[in-house]
């Protein structure tokens, strides 16, 4: 039976893979200390998905691993070896605003921990698909610098803009504003491509934009639509930071990002990137996504504004899958916008 590592697993992406590749008949080797709780408190414990995720896959073996662990995790590639095909990177620290209370944290797992991840593969398994899941904050506050356009209900780019379809590759990762975070995920990002086009090794970089679905563990620091979802269900006070609650986010359901990755492991490439998200059909501002989530819950909201933006934060990204859709044609995006509410707000109601 052929090995997949993923690393995150009891996560959104990494929960998600762990489902995906186990009805692929894979034996499935997950990774997740659940730090998603020391860094959010209880609302984001990860521990539901790994109770259903045993329950459900008996070729599903948990490791309560931390990825800066080297040690830990060295044991774990030399005995599974050449075994593994596919590695899937999707532990991480997510945070801007956590980002910049321990830097020196947030850089060991997003910078470090990725490092040790590569060279292991490098050493035991260099014919494995590598893909990190990076993100769309590698280009910093740069699509703020656009021509936008403020509307009623959403920033919009200006239709003569070369991004009026969404934000390519082209877009230059220098001469702007990160966040903390968004640095050490550009060094991940980096270097996963250099041991690509250096060590020949298939790798995949994927800036996603906002990945979302029924099993994240929103909150309010990260993982914005489950939260949202979940702050008008149980009646708490939403905060928009900044922008009048008209920036502008797309949305990708968990499957369709790990569709993706499934593409691309059948057909590597190395050292390559690719944006990827909802794209426009899947966009919206806060103030859009707070009346659609409305309409659907009949709960009104209970929000302030501050004025005050998250550092680093887009006020309009919607992403272009150009790329990846012309280098993999058979690649589709499942799951709307709607879907992806009703999705959520089903799973949340459940809990409450």
């Amino acid at each position: 039976m052929n090995k997949v590592l993923i690393t995150g697993s009891s996560g959104l992406v990494g929960s998600e893979a762990v489902e995906f590749f186990s009805k692929k008949n894979f034996e499935v080797i997950g990774i997740d200390n659940n730090f998603r709780k020391k860094l959010f408190g209880k609302i984001a414990d990860n521990n539901p998905n790994l109770i259903r995720l045993k329950k459900k896959y008996k070729n599903f073996h948990h490791k309560n691993t931390d990825i800066r662990n080297i040690k830990a995790l060295r044991k774990i590639f030399k005995k599974n070896n050449k075994k593994i095909k596919c590695i899937i990177h999707a532990a991480a620290q997510p945070s801007h605003d956590w980002a910049a209370k321990a830097p020196m944290v947030d850089f060991s797992i997003n910078a470090q921990g990725t490092l040790n991840l590569l060279e292991l593969a490098r050493t035991f398994c260099p014919a494995a698909t590598f893909i990190f899941v990076s993100t769309n904050k590698v280009y910093g506050d740069k699509p703020n610098s656009q021509r936008l356009i403020e509307k009623k209900k959403r920033w919009e780019i200006h239709p003569k803009s070369r991004y009026s379809k969404g934000i390519d590759e082209k877009m230059s990762i220098d001469n702007c504003v990160h966040s903390l975070f968004g640095v050490s995920k550009s060094a991940a990002d980096l270097m996963v491509q250099e041991y690509g086009k250096n060590f020949k090794m298939n790798t995949g970089v994927f800036r996603a934009g906002c990945i979302t679905g029924p099993y994240h563990s929103g909150a309010q620091l990260h993982g914005f639509l489950n939260y949202i979802v979940k702050t008008n269900l149980t009646k708490k006070k939403y905060t928009i930071f900044g922008y009048k609650g008209k920036q502008v986010r797309d949305n990708i359901h968990s499957f369709d990002i790990i569709n993706c990755f499934w593409e691309f492991h059948k057909k590597p490439k190395k050292g390559e990137i690719y944006n990827i998200g909802g794209g426009r059909n899947n966009s919206c501002s806060i103030i859009e996504v707070m009346e659609k989530i409305q309409n659907k819950t009949k709960i009104r909201f209970n929000f302030k504004v501050s004025k005050k933006n998250r550092v680093g934060d887009h006020i309009w990204y919607i992403s272009n899958n150009s790329k990846f859709k012309s280098h993999y044609k058979k690649w589709r995006i499942k799951f709307n916008l709607d879907n992806i509410l009703n999705e959520i707000i089903k799973n949340e109601k459940k809990k409450n």
